[in-house]
């Protein structure tokens, strides 16, 4: 509001307004030196500009990061870029005025600093409009090396396992047809002769469980790597009644030899993931719930799908011999095994919560020793 001279001497002159107008003037003196004080011992540089991209203030660190001096201040930012040494600010703090939202980016300026860049709206409520932007650099030039030296280490490590898969498979490939002959040489053989040819006969089978053991490690070491990486997999539609018995028939012999039964309840049919992902998740958990069963009891395993609290539920249970409780954290690290006497590589529970993960999911496990384990897995829907 604008008031004429004499209005403004009439209002000085009504009881106690000048009191209360002089305490107002001391509030926003004593206002702005607390601002003025900030603004001089901040560390981190920071630009204040108006919403006609002019820029009124900026701290001390500014002044040393960015070569500002007070002749800078009043001129537009298009005279800045550089100073800043970053092209496109301009576009950005116009998109931040024009949408009132706040722009983080991590930017690199010619220089070759990166920078955490905020450029926040700064708002006058009354208005109910953008006045100008706050904008703040903090230097992450180092956290961004030691970034970048992880990623050179990963990519060293990714290659390495892949290397070593690679080269480890061809050579392998020839133990096992050797090995293959001599199970079916000493097969002949043993037919014809005594029992040294049959001990001959059971060591080249042991021989050739540990060939094709070897060639499983390999091909989950490149799994491994896959999933730590973030390895992008083929979504699709994927329908439970089909994938659930290509699982079946792949460990069709384990189901026989054990005597297990699997039990179905699918009240959600699909599903939008990688279907060779969704398929390994399956693999893996009924695979453990026919391994660990208590002695002299059949395997009974149950799979549930449905909705729970606005998220995919995917639920395995067994009726195995259970997990301590001491031990149920172990078990989805790699390389762990519980039990030394049954077979395995203790990769497959990583990869499956390594798989989850991946996806924003979360796999919960509920266990008893004596009683089975439940496997019970979120994932988000998509459309």
């Amino acid at each position: 509001m604008n008031l004429k001279k004499t209005e403004f001497s009439t209002l000085m002159q009504e009881p106690g307004t000048g009191r209360k107008n002089n305490r107002k003037i001391k509030e926003l003196i004593e206002l702005n030196d607390e601002l003025e004080n900030y603004f001089r011992n901040t560390i981190i540089p920071q630009l204040f500009v108006d919403a006609n991209l002019i820029l009124r203030k900026f701290t001390p660190p500014a002044m040393k990061q960015f070569s500002f001096d007070e002749t800078h201040i009043g001129r537009p930012m298009e005279d800045m870029i550089d100073n800043i040494r970053y092209s496109t600010i301009v576009e950005n703090i116009q998109e931040v005025i024009r949408t009132e939202e706040i722009f983080e980016k991590e930017i690199q300026t010619t220089d070759m600093r990166w920078f955490q860049m905020n450029i926040i709206p700064y708002l006058v409520k009354k208005e109910n409009r953008t006045n100008g932007v706050i904008i703040t650099f903090v230097d992450i030039t180092d956290r961004m090396k030691v970034l970048k030296e992880l990623e050179r280490l990963n990519a060293a490590h990714e290659t390495f396992i892949y290397s070593v898969s690679h080269d480890l498979k061809g050579p392998l490939a020839n133990i096992e047809g050797l090995v293959q002959h001599l199970v079916k040489s000493s097969g002949e053989i043993a037919e014809k002769m005594g029992e040294d040819t049959r001990r001959q006969k059971y060591i080249a089978d042991l021989l050739d469980r540990s060939v094709k053991s070897m060639r499983d490690i390999l091909n989950e070491l490149s799994e491994v790597v896959k999933i730590e990486q973030n390895f992008k997999e083929h979504v699709e539609t994927v329908y439970f009644e089909n994938i659930l018995p290509e699982v079946e028939m792949m460990i069709k012999g384990k189901i026989i030899e054990s005597q297990a039964t699997i039990n179905y309840d699918i009240q959600v049919r699909e599903t939008k993931f990688s279907r060779k992902n969704l398929r390994s998740i399956f693999y893996n958990l009924i695979s453990n719930g026919i391994k660990y069963q208590r002695q002299g009891i059949p395997p009974e395993i149950s799979i549930k799908t449905g909705i729970k609290n606005g998220m995919l539920h995917i639920s395995v249970s067994d009726n195995g011999t259970g997990i301590p409780e001491d031990k149920q954290k172990l078990i989805f690290t790699p390389f762990t095994r519980l039990e030394k006497n049954v077979e395995g590589t203790g990769i497959g529970l990583y990869l499956v919560k390594k798989i989850v993960e991946n996806e924003g999911g979360r796999i919960v496990l509920s266990s008893k020793p004596g009683e089975g384990s439940q496997f019970d897995i979120y994932l988000q829907i998509k459309e």
